[in-house]
């Protein structure tokens, strides 16, 4: 049985992938878990607690997991709420698209 979804849930993914610079951190994080000052690094443009603000954003749409590793804290890319919006948002709209589109071909 799936486990029922708040939409307050997806309300926090959608907010967190709305941002360009937290896609950014969130690709950055799929190529390999970072610590933050590592991801700090990545966006030198930006200062370390503009960083952390939106690290927050992503922690609590549940996109980023941290766990503490002597003074570092390492972070990983936790991709289940993406698939979770995939699965529920996505799929089916592009599924309904290519039978469109197959429809279309057959006239």
């Amino acid at each position: 049985m799936k486990a029922a979804v708040n939409r307050s849930d997806d309300d926090l993914v959608f907010k967190a992938l709305a941002n360009p610079v937290r896609r950014r951190m969130l690709d950055a994080l799929r190529e390999e878990p970072l610590t933050t000052g590592a991801l700090c690094a990545v966006f030198d443009t930006l200062d370390r607690t503009t960083v952390l603000q939106h690290l927050r954003v992503l922690e609590r749409a549940e996109l980023v997991t941290g766990r503490k590793v002597g003074r570092e804290r390492h972070l990983a890319l936790a991709p289940l709420p993406i698939k979770r919006i995939h699965d529920r948002w996505i799929s089916d709209y592009a599924r309904a698209a290519v039978d469109l589109m197959e429809r279309l071909d057959g006239d």
